[in-house]
């Protein structure tokens, strides 16, 4: 990842990670990409787990599917300043997400990620994210 982007601080070191994915599908058989973005707010990659592992396995946890991720988004986002998000690309490969630990799911097209009410940290990505979708 990128030392540094616009918009975003570069990497604290010994900082606690936060991972999210943003998930692409074709979603309910339309033939337009969606993103849903789900994370782990409340767990870090465990010691000796890669990035990729923990939010795999999360995403399985906290939203009963599968996905593979795919790589992650430019650069770093901090959370206070002891914690930074990083944000991964991912494609959803079996079952449909369903919100265990999480208030709701929502698949959205490029056109529709400006209506969330998206916490901080989360808004740096938002570029990114829509220019994949797009």
């Amino acid at each position: 990842m990128p030392a540094s982007t616009p918009g975003r601080r570069p990497p604290l070191p010994r900082a606690i990670r936060h991972i999210k994915a943003a998930i692409a599908a074709e979603c309910c058989g339309r033939e337009e990409r969606s993103a849903i973005a789900a994370g782990v707010p409340r767990r870090q990659v465990e010691p000796g787990e890669t990035p990729d592992a923990a939010l795999v396995r999360e995403i399985a946890e906290e939203l009963g599917c599968a996905i593979a991720v795919d790589g992650w988004l430019a650069g770093e986002a901090a959370i206070g300043s002891t914690h930074v998000l990083t944000v991964a690309r991912g494609t959803l490969l079996s079952g449909e997400p369903h919100p265990h630990e999480h208030d709701a799911v929502r698949w959205l097209a490029a056109d529709e990620l400006d209506d969330v009410d998206w916490l901080e940290p989360d808004r740096p990505f938002l570029d990114e994210v829509r220019s994949l979708l797009g």
